[in-house]
């Protein structure tokens, strides 16, 4: 029986980004966080890109950098201004923070 290669693992810290030790790292998973959700929205109109991009009043080609998952070309506040052309509410919390938790979370319902 052929030997299984020793694999060593390394515990996440729940941020991909901040595991690859980039400086940007919260900013970079709340603007993945919010553009998948936002690429599911628009998936979910079964509209030809183009058509989307007609409808947010973007070139195709931006809509074309959202589907792929390119979230770092757009800024939050680009993404959050998509959503609200959506029509999506989108609710800023803030509060103390409690020992063990991230200092920021994204929800969706």
């Amino acid at each position: 029986m052929p030997k299984k290669p020793n694999i060593e693992f390394q515990q996440s810290s729940g941020n991909v980004f901040a595991d690859m030790g980039l400086e940007d790292a919260k900013e970079l998973e709340a603007r993945g966080l919010i553009g998948v959700h936002l690429v599911r929205l628009l998936k979910a109109k079964n509209m030809p890109q183009k058509d989307i991009a007609a409808m947010l009043h973007m070139k195709p080609a931006e809509v074309s950098h959202l589907f792929n998952g390119h979230f770092s070309r757009f800024s939050t506040d680009k993404l959050l201004s998509l959503l609200a052309a959506l029509e999506q509410k989108v609710t800023i919390h803030i509060s103390p923070r409690k020992q063990g938790e991230p200092f920021q979370a994204i929800a969706f319902t």
